[in-house]
């Protein structure tokens, strides 16, 4: 099986964000197919290639994946209008790569929902068949946002999220809110597979011995509360602030506040944080995933789950960051309810507070801080959960079958036809 793979912010475990599409091409590879991934040149992206670009491509192997990478900079700090162009030009390229190399399935990743215009022009001008993985619900997360308000736009967006669904022979959701949001949109439960996020036992683990990176100001004997991820819009950074405030006038200087990446509201949080002397909160850049996994399992004590407060985002995300925390052995608290707060509930991995609500923040930070071997059973929940129901590598096998299944589904229906019209052949004319 030869899979043409469009993921614009592809990355390698070199780079600064999630490696879901890095793992699934390897299993695929594993497998015994091929795989040619199609991508952006991300800030926080390690695509594995470094030779310089031409014609504003490079290509190249990068461990078995041949990666074609598309001189697009994109970065968290472009303004809207940026973003949405560099993800215009994104689907334009691909689609001509779509419409020219050979190739027996299209497997699309949003976001950009734009990444499945060329899975769409696979399927209704060359009749390939398409499998479109939703790592989110657009228009409906920035029409709930406020991001996006232009009333032709968000319609424009809606149709093309329809036709991309009822174009792809199977869908992949990455939580249970996605798929029911691609059901609502009448797609067939059968052809919807909720494969979330997974943990990457083997690189974030408890018993790593490597350095570990410092971050400037942290007291050693601190307890550190960590967030790693996008500094956005969507992240509601702040209700960290209000909480680490409240903290700070309880005179607990022992529990230290880290934010590890980057993102457009990072100044201001920076800037908030000097001017309201939060002197228990502290900035770092963003991470190589293996540096970032030295600092969660081996100096980090809790990990944090901040999203604003948007019901869209309830049922609707799938987290890098929360499967990286499990994977880590930590804790977590989660300050939005939804499904990712009922299992750390459940499972019993942490806390999950009201939102908007700093003052049960504070405390549940600082009952943690002070639970002793309370803390330490729930590290060790955390990664038996880790272990027990997000290994990445069968999470990545289980992506790997929906994309076996429609290809033998597309090749069963074809011998079908072929024996069909070979029977109306051999029909005797009167």
């Amino acid at each position: 099986m030869r899979v043409l793979y469009f993921h614009q912010h592809f990355t390698t475990p070199e780079g600064s964000t999630g490696t879901r599409s890095f793992e699934v091409s390897k299993r695929l590879l594993a497998a015994g197919h091929q795989v040619t991934m199609i991508c952006g040149a991300g800030a926080l992206a390690k695509t594995g290639l470094s030779g310089p670009f031409k014609k504003g491509r490079r290509e190249g192997m990068v461990d078995g994946i041949r990666v074609i990478e598309f001189e697009l900079p994109y970065s968290n700090h472009d303004d809207f209008l940026r973003r949405s162009w560099t993800f215009v030009r994104f689907a334009v390229r691909s689609v001509i790569l779509a419409m020219r190399r050979d190739y027996d399935v299209v497997f699309a990743t949003s976001t950009p929902l734009t990444a499945a215009l060329p899975g769409i022009a696979a399927r209704w001008l060359r009749g390939k068949p398409f499998v479109f993985e939703v790592r989110d619900l657009w228009p409906e997360l920035p029409r709930a946002m406020g991001v996006i308000r232009n009333p032709l736009v968000l319609w424009a967006m809606s149709v093309l999220e329809y036709v991309a669904y009822h174009s792809a022979a199977a869908c992949i959701a990455l939580s249970p809110g996605i798929a029911e949001g691609i059901i609502r949109r009448g797609i067939s439960e059968r052809l919807v597979s909720i494969i979330p996020n997974g943990c990457d036992l083997d690189l974030f683990k408890p018993d790593i011995t490597e350095a570990v990176p410092e971050i400037p100001g942290v007291d050693p004997k601190a307890f550190v509360a960590a967030f790693a991820g996008a500094h956005g819009i969507a992240n509601g950074l702040g209700a960290v602030l209000n909480a680490a405030s409240v903290l700070r006038s309880r005179g607990r200087r022992d529990i230290a506040f880290v934010f590890i990446g980057d993102g457009k509201e990072k100044p201001g949080l920076v800037e908030r944080a000097r001017s309201e002397n939060l002197e228990n909160c502290f900035f770092a850049g963003p991470m190589p995933k293996k540096a970032l996994a030295r600092f969660l399992s081996r100096r980090a004590n809790l990990g944090l789950m901040i999203l604003s407060n948007i019901p869209a985002f309830y049922y609707g995300t799938s987290p890098n960051k929360f499967f990286d925390y499990l994977a880590s052995g930590l804790p977590v608290l989660v300050n939005y309810p939804g499904w990712i707060a009922e299992m750390v509930s459940s499972a019993g991995i942490g806390a999950a507070v009201p939102v908007n609500d700093p003052t049960a923040f504070a405390d549940a930070i600082e009952e943690m801080a002070d639970s002793g071997g309370a803390l330490m059973e729930k590290k060790i929940r955390a990664r038996q959960l880790a272990e027990r129901e997000f290994v990445r590598e069968m999470l990545a096998r289980q992506c790997v079958s929906v994309l076996e299944g429609v290809c033998l589904e597309e090749a069963s229906q074809a011998r079908s036809q072929q024996v069909s019209e070979q029977g109306h052949a051999a029909e005797p004319s009167n």
